[in-house]
């Protein structure tokens, strides 16, 4: 198993300046997260969205993985899990206390 950190997700109620719509999840986001030294993904989620609630209430730490069914499996609670295209499958799981996003993407390993 092989896992990347990329970033910390933090909620917000206001949207920022800098944020686009992803229109595919129903969120806000800061531009080019990855381009940062600190890596703080902010989001600011819409009515409707297709993530569970709980993403729009708490923090999260997001891992680049090449495969991301292993940290599912030794998950406490999966909360969310889609194929984005044939390459990628995002997931939020929860350990413990904490959550945990997982993209995988096959083209990165």
């Amino acid at each position: 198993m092989a896992a990347k950190y990329m970033h910390i997700g933090i909620p917000v109620l206001n949207k920022k300046p800098d944020m686009i719509f992803n229109e595919w999840g129903g969120f806000w986001v800061n531009e080019s997260v990855d381009e940062y030294d600190f890596k703080i993904e902010y989001l600011k989620f819409e009515e409707g969205t297709r993530f569970p609630e709980v993403l729009s209430k708490k923090w999260h730490v997001a891992y680049l993985v090449d495969d991301a069914q292993p940290y599912i499996d030794d998950s406490d609670e999966l909360l969310f899990d889609e194929r984005i295209s044939d390459t990628v499958r995002l997931a939020f799981v929860r350990k413990e206390e904490a959550i945990i996003e997982l993209y995988e993407d096959k083209s990165q390993f």
